[in-house]
């Protein structure tokens, strides 16, 4: 992984601490809104809130939004654009090697890196730090913002976390075996219908098919078990904070304002945890085929040289 994330540094640092200062700034605007919110829920409940006050609290809510998306719109976009040029690298490189004769790539397996392995890897580096830096800096905004307000609602969302983290990290190799062999068999049945007769190949491509089928729907059952699975966390911490949050207002040792902003503090928390599950799924499966990528394109003498993924 940390092979991956320097080859990604090397050819795209400087682009990097752009996205990833974009990605600091959208972080540290995700719980002012809850605030507002807060805000403005406490001052209706107690009758204390002018029409000229609500307009301003909600005019200035609206101003963090919009810079909020605005930021978000050029992360995007910078973020996108730095893949494809990561992606025109890779297929570059692909091709020249394989026209170069350094190694010995077959035309069935130089087309699948250069139309599918290249593309996937070249996305992957266009959001390799920005994506991280946005969501775990959310989650601590949002769980900095809940703890502030309710000590014992910011607990609630830390036990949230911890099991989903264990969960995914106990599952993912299983995965990442799975995509290799995926990986793996595609190229074999692409080689045989390229160089090879295709009616003498029928048998071994379309075995290969039923293997691909196969080591797929077993990636579903783990990928899906595991998301139910999240998915149960998530609704019992929902209703916990409900209930707590419920209880400390029945004691007057809160106020609905905190309950309300710590619910929906919750929900914004689940979908930083939920992205960073993916994105931890994603570089798992991106640096398997980022090294069998360098393997079959790259020759031994030169795989420290090509790390960088320079064109």
């Amino acid at each position: 992984m940390l092979e991956l994330y320097a080859a990604i540094w090397r050819v795209s640092g400087r682009r990097q601490v752009i996205l990833i200062l974009l990605s600091m700034a959208i972080a540290a605007l995700a719980a002012v809104p809850l605030s507002y919110q807060k805000d403005i829920i406490n001052e209706l409940t107690d009758d204390q809130i002018s029409q000229s006050l609500l307009i301003e609290l909600c005019a200035e809510m609206m101003g963090i939004i919009v810079l909020s998306l605005g930021l978000k719109w050029a992360l995007g976009f910078l973020a996108n654009t730095l893949g494809e040029d990561v992606i025109r690298r890779l297929r570059r490189r692909i091709y020249g090697v394989a026209v170069g004769g350094g190694t010995e790539i077959s035309a069935g397996t130089a087309t699948t890196m250069v139309s599918a392995e290249a593309e996937e890897l070249g996305k992957f580096a266009g959001s390799a730090y920005s994506e991280p830096v946005v969501q775990l800096g959310t989650m601590v905004s949002v769980v900095g913002y809940i703890a502030t307000a309710q000590p014992f609602l910011g607990l609630i969302a830390l036990c949230i976390v911890a099991p989903q983290v264990v969960l995914v990290l106990s599952t993912q190799r299983v995965v990442n075996r799975l995509v290799a062999e995926r990986v793996q068999v595609l190229r074999q049945a692409t080689r045989d219908m390229v160089e090879n007769d295709l009616a003498a190949e029928v048998s071994a491509v379309t075995t290969a098919f039923d293997t691909i089928y196969d080591t797929r729907r077993q990636m579903f059952l783990w990928k899906l078990s595991t998301k139910f699975v999240l998915s149960l966390i998530n609704g019992a911490g929902t209703v916990g904070v409900l209930f707590l949050g419920g209880w400390y207002v029945l004691k007057g040792q809160t106020d609905v304002g905190t309950v309300v902003a710590a619910t929906m503090g919750l929900a914004r928390l689940q979908g930083p945890t939920s992205f960073l599950i993916a994105f931890y799924r994603q570089i798992s499966a991106t640096r398997v085929k980022f090294e069998l990528l360098r393997d079959v394109a790259i020759p031994k003498p030169d795989r420290e040289t090509a790390t960088s993924l320079r064109a």
